[in-house]
């Protein structure tokens, strides 16, 4: 990576399990991760309690995309996934949506060094069809924002986690 950040092998794990949409396993599904970078600024790394677990959804989470935001804090970086479901006119589909969260009031060396491993771990998350980068509150509360990324071939979304655009 340019800025010689490097990505946990845990990142990777979370990411492929997710990708993969595990079922009969052991360990809950995640609807949700964040990422950090290390203390040290050399690894990217999963942030402790920083998920969402799909058996959550519907018990103590009843707005996925809404706890998904709030996780996400106010003034610093991060990058997240996100198992986003979705409706267009057409059909109903669940997506990996992979967020750059940057927002104008964080430190300008927090933004750099974030920014300049961004594509370093972009790579390693291999088939991630959605990537979102935000930079100021409103654009991941508001859906409206992500359906304009989500929406592809004419094909508008209308509907993100069971909540109307």
């Amino acid at each position: 990576m340019a800025s010689g950040v490097v990505v946990s092998d845990k990142v990777i794990t979370i990411f492929n399990d997710m990708k993969v949409r595990k079922q009969n396993c052991s360990e809950p599904r995640k609807k949700a991760v964040i990422f950090r970078l290390s203390d040290d600024k050399k690894s990217i790394i999963p942030e402790e309690g920083k998920e969402i677990l799909l058996p959550d959804i519907g018990v103590t989470i009843h707005d996925a995309y809404k706890c998904f935001v709030e996780m996400l804090p106010p003034n610093d970086c991060r990058y997240a996934l996100f198992d986003c479901s979705f409706e267009t006119k057409e059909s109903k589909k669940e997506e990996l949506v992979f967020l750059f969260w940057s927002p104008e009031c964080a430190p300008l060396k927090s933004k750099m060094i974030y920014a300049s491993s961004k594509d370093g771990l972009r790579k390693k998350l291999t088939g991630v069809k959605h990537e979102y980068q935000a930079t100021c509150p409103n654009e991941v509360r508001e859906r409206s924002c992500l359906a304009d990324k989500l929406s592809s071939g004419g094909q508008k979304v209308i509907c993100i986690e069971g909540h109307p655009v």
